[in-house]
């Protein structure tokens, strides 16, 4: 591959924010929820790479495919790989092409088909754009792409009130806030010169086991608690997790929870009738993660950020925690405190159009 640039390339990063920033001087983006990628053409070869630099050919060969059909023939472009389904984008989809089996990417791959939304350009030809202002770069960009046959555009303005807009619109979509790139700066691999505004939320969950720290002696350091809700059948399903704890908080929520740990009655350890539980084997995981179960008698308040998966839903990213709810009764923390944002065309979103579903 003889490009200007040749992988690994670390991407640009972005700054979480609490808001959309005012005034002039941004070019704000969607935040597509996908995985990060940086594209690599050069004639015949394409290289697909993800944001820690590995190579992501193997698991989406319709996309490389597609790239070749439709990428200028020397080119690096910045973007996100998506699988839209059902009118939203589907991050269990995505995630699944993740998958040591051949066979299985391959049915994946005609089944749920990825696409490709560029969104910067680093180099053309034996050009290297990296010091070139984002404007200019968006427009080269505009030049060189013809959205179609897997290959998106992402919207993109200057208007900080259109993309207050799209925060909350494009949410129903599946994707999950904004991206403010500054319209002067240059593309700063590693760098978090970007901003990001992602949708927050809090829901009160129980807590009905942990995980000890790794590097302590069990039952002296928190690592995690496990997260519970009732559906509306009053089964408790695990959600997931939350952990970030200092040190000692890590052994003083040992001491606390001590006296709830049981090995009796506990809804997690009869047979799961459906219900999701902490630690099963799956993908990743070739063996039953171990945890301990509590007494599902305490709740705390999390911020979480985006749910994820089909009923019952779980948690897409680790719940901070906020507070504990000694107000809260365990079996009021249910599924339908979760927040579900309105319904939106993933389509219209990927065609650059704002237009309801």
């Amino acid at each position: 591959m003889v490009l200007p640039l040749t992988p690994p390339v670390q991407p640009m990063l972005a700054n979480a924010v609490d808001e959309i920033p005012a005034g002039d001087g941004w070019v704000f983006e969607p935040k597509w929820d996908g995985y990060r990628c940086l594209v690599f053409r050069d004639g015949d070869e394409v290289v697909l790479q993800s944001r820690s630099g590995k190579p992501l050919n193997r698991y989406f060969p319709e996309a490389v495919a597609a790239l070749l059909r439709t990428l200028p023939e020397r080119v690096v472009v910045d973007g996100e790989l998506v699988v839209a389904k059902d009118d939203k984008l589907d991050f269990d989809a995505l995630s699944e092409r993740i998958h040591p089996a051949e066979s299985r990417i391959k049915l994946l791959s005609t089944q749920t088909p990825a696409v490709f939304v560029a969104f910067d350009l680093l180099a053309v030809d034996n050009q290297v754009l990296l010091d070139s202002p984002t404007t200019q770069r968006r427009a080269r960009l505009e030049e060189l792409v013809t959205p179609g046959d897997s290959l998106y555009l992402t919207p993109s303005t200057d208007d900080a009130d259109l993309a207050r807009q799209w925060f909350e619109l494009f949410e129903g979509a599946g994707l999950d806030g904004v991206i403010g790139k500054p319209a002067a700066g240059p593309y700063t691999p590693g760098k978090r010169t970007l901003v990001k505004v992602k949708h927050a939320r809090t829901a009160e969950c129980v807590v009905a086991g942990l995980r000890w720290h790794k590097d302590t002696e069990p039952g002296t350091a928190v690592g995690s608690l496990l997260l519970g809700l009732h559906d509306d059948n009053g089964v408790l399903n695990h959600v997931g997790v939350v952990g970030s704890f200092k040190a000692a908080e890590r052994r003083a929520l040992a001491q606390e929870l001590s006296p709830l740990i049981t090995t009796e009655d506990h809804p997690w350890l009869v047979e799961p009738d459906g219900r999701r539980l902490p630690g099963e084997v799956n993908r990743w995981r070739s063996k039953q993660a171990d945890w301990v179960p509590l007494r599902p008698e305490r709740v705390l308040e999390i911020a979480y950020s985006q749910t994820e998966g089909a009923e019952p839903v779980r948690l897409r990213h680790n719940g901070q925690f906020r507070r504990w709810r000694p107000d809260r009764d365990p079996e009021s923390c249910r599924y339908d405190q979760l927040d579900q944002p309105a319904r939106y065309d993933v389509d219209s979103v990927l065609r650059g159009e704002v237009r309801p579903a």
